[in-house]
Parts: C-alpha cells; sequence; structure tokens
C-alpha cells in the first residue's frame, strides 16, 4: 500500500493509533504474522481457532509498520490501529489505496479456471508490462485485501483474481477493486448450496459490475449461454470457440507430447500458438489470454511469446508420466462442470481411460442428481473404469453402471488402486478439497509395482 502513512490509514478506517513512533509508509498487508515482511501492516483477524492479536507483537517485531486490530493486547509496545471492526476497516483501507492507483486492474472471475486465466493473462502481459498477480488463491473478502495491497511503485498492471461463494461478496470485492478490465471464464455448477441455480451464480458472479465506468472492458467466454448478456455492455469482447465469438480458436489439435496447437482469430489477425499444457480448458486459458492481449494492445509476438510462456499451477490438471501410468492430478477442487471438462481432456490420450473421483460439494439439493449425471456422462464419453470413494459418489456409480468401483472412504480405495490398473493406463484423480484425493495422486505418482 504505498504511498499510504500509518497515519492515514488509521484516518481511511477511522481508527486510533496507539503508541506511534514515527509515521513510517505501508508497503503491503498480511494476515498472517509469519508473511510479515518489513513494511507490512499486519491485520490481526479473531478467527475460529485462534486469534491474531496474540501475534501483534511478532509481527511488530519482525518489521511490521503497524498492526490492524480491534483491542490492544497487553505488553504490546508498537504502533496499533485501533477499529471496530478489521475486516470493515481493512476494505475501507484497499479501496482507498486501489483509487490511488493508475495502473490498470484486470479481474478474473467465474466458477472455474479463474487461477488459470490468471495465469496466463498475467503470462501475456509480462511480455510487455511488469506485472503483479493474485499470490495463491488470496481472492476473497480477506485475501483480496493482501492481493491489492502487494501492488508496489514498479508495476505497470495488476490481474486480481476474484472468488465468491455467498451473495454480496463480489460487491464488497468489487467496491475494493474496482477493476478496468472484467475477465469472465464461466458460470458453472459450484457454491449451489449459497446461490441457488445458475441464474443465482451469474447474479452474483456480475456484482462488480456495478464498481467499473460504464464503458470498461467486459472480456467473457462467448460460448457460454449464460454470459451472454455481457454481450449488453456498452464495451465488451467475447472469446470462445463457437464462431459468433471476436476472438476465436480454430485448427485445435492435441499433440502426442501433452502440447495443444491452434490459431487464434481477432477481426483480421491470425496468430497461431502452442499450449505447453494438455487439455480442452487451456484452449479457453489461450483465447482469455490472447483476448486481454488483444485488448491492451500487445503484438502478435507477445502473445504468442505469453501463451508459450504459461506454466501450470499446483494441482490443476497436471500431466505426467510416473513411469506406470500417465497421471492427471486435478484434485485442486471439483464442480460438474470442471469434473467433465477433465474427462473430456482424459480422453483425448489414446490409451485405457481410469477416473478416480472423490466427492464434490457445496452443491446444494441436487447434490445426488449432479453426482449422478457426472458417472452417466463419463460412461457416455467411453471412460472404462471408474474408482470412487465419498457417500455421494455412490450415485456417480450408479450413473456409470458396469465397471464402476465404489469404496465406503478414501483409504480402501488406495488399497484397492494397485490392483485395478495396468502399465499405461491415463488415470485422472479429481475432487473437492474436502476430500483431500491429494493424497491419492501422491500414491500414484510414487507407485511402481515390483
Amino acid at each position: 500500500m504505498f504511498g499510504l502513512t500509518v497515519s492515514e490509514a488509521a484516518a481511511i478506517c477511522g481508527g486510533s493509533v496507539s503508541d506511534m513512533k514515527c509515521d513510517a509508509e505501508i508497503t503491503s498487508v498480511a494476515i498472517d504474522s509469519r508473511a510479515v515482511m518489513p513494511g507490512s501492516l499486519f491485520v490481526a483477524y479473531r478467527g475460529e481457532r485462534t486469534d491474531g492479536h496474540r501475534f501483534i507483537t511478532s509481527a511488530l517485531e519482525k518489521g511490521a509498520v503497524c498492526a490492524l486490530a480491534e483491542y490492544l493486547p497487553e505488553g504490546v509496545s508498537g504502533p496499533v490501529i485501533i477499529c471496530e471492526d478489521v475486516q470493515f476497516a481493512l476494505e475501507k483501507l484497499t479501496a482507498a489505496f486501489r483509487s490511488m492507483l493508475t495502473i490498470p486492474v484486470i479481474g478474473i472471475t467465474g466458477s472455474v479456471g479463474k487461477t488459470t486465466a490468471k495465469e496466463m493473462v498475467s503470462s501475456v502481459l509480462a511480455q510487455r508490462y511488469c506485472v503483479h498477480k493474485t499470490a495463491g488463491n488470496l481472492n476473497n473478502t480477506i485475501g483480496l485485501p493482501v492481493s491489492i495491497g502487494g501492488i508496489q511503485r514498479e508495476h505497470e498492471a495488476a490481474v486480481i483474481e476474484m472468488g465468491i461463494n455467498h451473495f454480496g461478496e463480489m460487491d464488497r470485492l468489487g467496491a475494493m477493486a474496482k477493476p478496468d478490465v472484467m475477465l469472465y471464464t464461466r458460470i458453472g455448477h459450484a457454491h449451489l448450496e449459497f446461490l441457488g441455480d445458475l441464474n443465482g451464480v451469474f447474479r452474483a458472479k456480475t456484482e462488480v459490475l456495478s464498481h467499473m465506468r460504464h464503458d470498461a472492458l467486459v472480456i467473457y467466454n462467448g460460448d457460454d449461454p449464460y454470459l451472454t448478456p455481457l454481450h449488453e455492455r456498452e464495451n465488451h469482447l467475447s472469446f470462445g470457440r463457437g464462431k459468433q465469438c471476436d476472438v476465436r480458436a480454430d485448427n485445435v489439435s492435441f499433440t502426442d507430447d501433452g502440447t495443444i496447437r491452434c490459431d487464434i482469430a481477432f477481426h483480421n489477425r491470425r496468430i497461431p500458438v502452442r499450449v505447453n499444457s494438455f487439455g480442452e480448458h487451456m484452449v479457453y486459458a489461450a483465447l482469455e489470454g490472447a483476448a486481454v492481449g488483444f485488448a491492451m494492445g500487445l503484438s502478435d509476438e507477445e502473445i504468442v511469446a505469453g501463451i508459450a510462456s504459461y506454466e501450470t499451477v499446483g494441482r490443476r490438471f497436471s500431466c505426467r508420466n510416473t513411469g506406470f501410468i500417465r497421471l492427471i492430478d486435478d484434485c485442486y477442487n471439483a464442480n460438474p462442470d470442471s469434473v467433465r471438462s477433465s474427462i473430456d481432456s482424459l480422453m483425448d490420450f489414446p490409451t485405457r481411460h481410469v477416473c478416480v473421483l472423490g466427492e464434490m460439494l457445496e452443491l446444494g439439493r441436487d447434490s445426488e442428481k449432479m453426482h449422478y449425471e457426472v458417472g452417466a456422462y463419463a460412461r457416455e464419453k467411453g471412460v472404462d473404469l471408474m474408482l470412487l470413494s465419498g457417500p455421494l459418489c455412490a450415485h456417480t456409480a450408479e450413473g456409470f453402471g458396469e465397471n464402476a468401483l465404489f469404496y465406503p472412504d478414501k483409504a480402501s480405495l488406495m488399497a484397492a488402486i494397485p490392483s485395478r490398473l495396468r502399465q499405461g493406463d491415463t488415470v485422472l484423480v479429481k475432487a473437492s478439497l474436502g476430500s483431500k484425493y491429494a493424497e491419492i495422486s501422491d500414491f500414484l505418482n510414487n507407485y511402481h509395482p515390483d
């Protein structure tokens, strides 16, 4: 939060400062005392498991210029901004800092593919600009201030991921981020427990638009019928594989070495690109990066280089040969749309196809039906074998039918895996984070039969 001093920050959020030793400049925001750096504002949240106020002294000793807190713990010596509600105060402070920025801010949201889009867009823009991007998954009302607060003087563009699961949250994120460009990946079956249906997801995701200029650019997936109302925006740009899209992928081919080649067309421009990752969803990621690049005036050469420079993040469709199987580790998260997309990509490999699936969480009242439909979809696509665990996956097994093996828990599934796999199989592992299927991916990555 360069440009803001401790006293200015206190005035913005309506707090009072205890023990002001020097009116230093704030340079970043930290919500974990272990992440504090010299110049940080440490935010002392009171959570269910611990109280951040216990770590104020530690944060100040590490170089935090001040802390933001709701009370002053006994024995704390150093500048602390005292306010009634640290979350409310931090959001006001973040919005004020954002209003000081002159660099373009690109917001990214959607039900699936936000982080992939963030990484691809950042990779493209980095060919010309010094880019700041959301670290990890700091994309909610607590994480977003950390992301925005980390913007420094040298940055020339910012790519900010924005994630929600309740109505009203995107309104708060929008008030802080005020994007100059907003990119929508896809509306899908995520957080339906709280948002109701896909129309509800669209309404929640588009709350941000009220915080943007009327002529601000909105970039959206033109193949997604739920996003078509964005065509009514004064300034819009669609991407996809359909002929109606402004930025379009043609001549798509999935190569044997696990990469993608395609042509990206925009008006009279046509550029051949290579994506060093695999899966149908990566075609859309390339289109997202290209669309932002076109909108911000990058050359064809810069866009091509940026797409080629993209690297897979974490457990998002990470594809590797273990020496026994080809493992697709996609267990970062799961909902019906992302599982179907992963199955589509799995089927592009010319081998026996195995799905190791866990439960998809937060789907609301139709959860059992959606799990059944995923099983039916896998059967229709030609998946050879399904290995499943978790109560809801009993419905997935029912939808798939023969060759679906259901296990009561993850441990029994893992014990059965060695006897069910064959050399050369391509194996997709996917589940919601709460299912903790990363343990299965790690097991498969290191498994080699005697």
